[in-house]
């Protein structure tokens, strides 16, 4: 274990050495948060020539708290120690009253693919937080802290991640590098899985929280795939503003950006 975790690490060093030294910085891309009053950063690597563009730097080499994009690696812990039997495990609902759309037992697909935290939470709870620690730690996990509640750390700003790691991350996940079973990953690359056509497949997972000083923060954080290339990105936004629906704001500035670099009509 302590062999591959070195190696990990200067994986991950290597790659994060490459993103600050050889992206290509789009000071351009500033429109589409403008457009939407919020700040934030977009990163991109095309794997095909390992080419990196970055719109502010700055914030994409900041961590900030995953919100529900751990469920990337929650759902990889729980399926891989049988916590989770499958995509279509149902967890009951507590009887708790939170909001109309958590308020019933639900499926681990539907879980993931709409952000569902109390699915989510007691995943986490049966996993326990030493198997957690083991598996993040594992991974190279952002800042690897989970300490506090076991059923908040991903979104209460004790675990946190930078976009560029976010960015690898996506990238060993799709080629099976992670420290999980093949069959594993291949799941969790299936339920990313959200538009799936002739011309493209584009997977991803959203997230949403609160930082420290209250500003509202989002991720959407996945890949675009035309004519068999593969492209990772992560998009980060943040703001003051609670009146904001960041979820689709986050993705209408990721699919704003992907358009005006070419994407969506199979040409890549």
């Amino acid at each position: 274990m302590r062999k591959n975790s070195l190696i990990a690490i200067c994986f991950a060093l290597a790659f994060s050495s490459c993103n600050l030294n050889r992206a290509k910085i789009d000071q351009g891309l500033q429109k589409y948060f403008d457009a939407h009053h919020v700040e934030g950063c977009f990163t991109m690597l095309d794997n095909a020539g390992g080419k990196i563009t970055v719109y502010n730097m700055l914030l994409d080499t900041q961590r900030f708290a995953p919100a529900a994009t751990f469920n990337i690696v929650s759902s990889l812990i729980g399926l891989e120690t049988g916590v989770i039997t499958d995509e279509n495990m149902v967890i009951p609902w507590d009887g708790v009253r939170r909001r109309s759309d958590w308020d019933r037992s639900v499926k681990m697909l539907y879980a993931f693919k709409m952000d569902h935290i109390p699915y989510f939470q007691e995943v986490v709870r049966r996993i326990g937080k030493d198997t957690i620690k083991m598996f993040i730690d594992s991974i190279e996990y952002g800042n690897k802290d989970i300490s506090g509640s076991v059923d908040s750390f991903w979104f209460n700003n004790k675990l946190k991640i930078s976009p560029d790691e976010q960015l690898l991350l996506l990238k060993k996940l799709y080629f099976d590098q992670l420290t999980f079973r093949k069959g594993v990953q291949e799941t969790l690359r299936t339920l990313m899985l959200q538009e799936d056509n002739t011309a493209y497949k584009l997977s991803y997972k959203t997230g949403l929280t609160l930082d420290e000083n209250n500003n509202n923060i989002g991720w959407v954080c996945g890949w675009i795939e035309e004519n068999k290339h593969v492209y990772f990105f992560v998009t980060f936004v943040r703001t003051p503003d609670a009146t904001i629906d960041m979820k689709n704001v986050g993705m209408s500035i990721t699919k704003d950006i992907l358009k005006n670099y070419g994407f969506f009509e199979g040409k890549k």
